[in-house]
């Protein structure tokens, strides 16, 4: 029977892990990334590096020793759909963003950030809250964001009152991090923690963390953040001037609740977020006319979406967190984004007004098939300025 790579479970109290025996110098200066060019230059990046595991204490089962596992998880059942009731759940307050830098400190030559799976009601609409799974109280979660060849640590705690695990989605990681239950790990059970440890691939670039367990269920609810890496040495010339993480998802809400959004009848979601917002909700950003802007796509949902933007159109500079070859970048003012995709678009404004990001498909720009000033959903509007 084929053996299966399961890294140990730490168990132990969440107190226990939020208080370290010794305190670690925070690293501001880490605090103030660099910028990461879509086609970095081979001379200012260090040699490929491959994921080194760094926990020691990897042990191998077997499938059948899988399932004599304390917190064993039902891999083949069915789960839960019943509609979650967002008053059952603390409030996060309404003006609570999503997708803020997660801070980090330097133990051991280690670069550790904490992180943990809650259970929330998180408001997409002023009037519209949603039962939700979130990490560090916030959705999406928030951004990790290291350099190249880092060797990091993520303190993982899980709150939620159903087992989970942590997937890095596209990150070239040992297996044993992989975050898979059943696969490379055993799930995390209510009120355990987890060390998730690994050297960061030289893949600049933008990628996404996510649950793998009953993901349908889990990452619909709002189990999913960024994770950018930059290049280890700064390129020499900037490819951009700024630049926005989008991170879509979708939400049906229901008479009751809200249950997670899938492409099955019954399940087809009525309200489309933007960093865990719809519109006006969603907020606005700003840019100067001729300022190069860098928006990075994530689709951390269960649909594709068309994503179109007004005025002048953006160049597909990466794909998957891999750069496109200057000869291969297509310029569009539509770009379909499927689950799981991530694309970096560099656009230049040419023209002031407000311009709007949003999903093509019509039904995607309503609140429960409403409009609210002129639009809904899943869109930003982009107020450029003349320069």
């Amino acid at each position: 029977m084929r053996a299966l790579l399961l890294a140990t479970t730490v168990l132990m109290a969440p107190a226990a892990l939020a208080t370290p025996a010794t305190a670690p110098a925070t690293d501001h200066h880490h605090a103030e990334m660099t910028q990461s060019a879509p086609t970095p230059a081979p001379n200012d990046q260090p040699e490929a590096t491959a994921p080194t595991q760094l926990v020691p204490d990897a042990v191998v089962m077997t499938p059948m020793e899988l399932s004599d596992r304390p917190h064993e998880l039902d891999l083949h059942s069915s789960h839960d759909i019943t509609p979650l009731d967002p008053e059952a759940f603390p409030l996060a307050a309404a003006d609570r963003s999503g997708g803020q830098l997660l801070e980090s400190r330097i133990n051991d030559g280690v670069r550790e950030f904490t992180l943990a799976a809650d259970e929330l009601a998180w408001p997409i609409t002023e009037d519209t809250n949603v039962a939700a799974f979130a990490y560090n109280g916030q959705l999406p979660g928030p951004m990790i964001r290291v350099k190249a060849g880092e060797k990091i640590r993520i303190l993982f705690t899980n709150n939620l009152s159903e087992p989970t695990t942590v997937h890095w989605h596209g990150i070239d990681v040992p297996i044993e991090m992989d975050g898979v239950p059943g696969i490379s790990q055993d799930p995390v059970p209510p009120g355990g923690t987890f060390h998730y440890e690994f050297t960061v691939p030289n893949t600049p670039g933008t990628f996404f963390y996510h649950s793998h367990v009953m993901p349908d269920r889990q990452q619909a609810l709002g189990l999913a953040g960024a994770f950018i890496i930059d290049p280890a040495t700064p390129p020499k010339a900037k490819a951009w001037d700024s630049e926005h993480t989008f991170v879509l998802g979708e939400w049906t809400v229901k008479e009751g609740g809200n249950v997670p959004s899938m492409p099955m009848e019954g399940m087809l979601p009525n309200y489309f977020t933007i960093n865990g917002k719809s519109w006006p909700a969603s907020g606005k950003i700003s840019a100067t006319v001729g300022e190069r802007v860098l928006l990075r796509i994530i689709n951390a949902g269960a649909f594709s979406h068309p994503i179109h933007l007004h005025g002048a159109p953006f160049r597909i500079v990466a794909a998957d967190g891999r750069p496109v070859p200057t000869a291969a970048q297509l310029t569009k003012d539509t770009l379909s984004v499927a689950p799981g995709e991530r694309y970096d678009l560099l656009w230049t404004p040419t023209r002031p007004g407000t311009w709007l990001l949003h999903c093509h498909i019509n039904h995607h720009t309503m609140n429960d098939g409403q409009e609210q000033g002129g639009m809904g959903g899943m869109a930003v509007p982009i107020e450029v300025s003349a320069p």
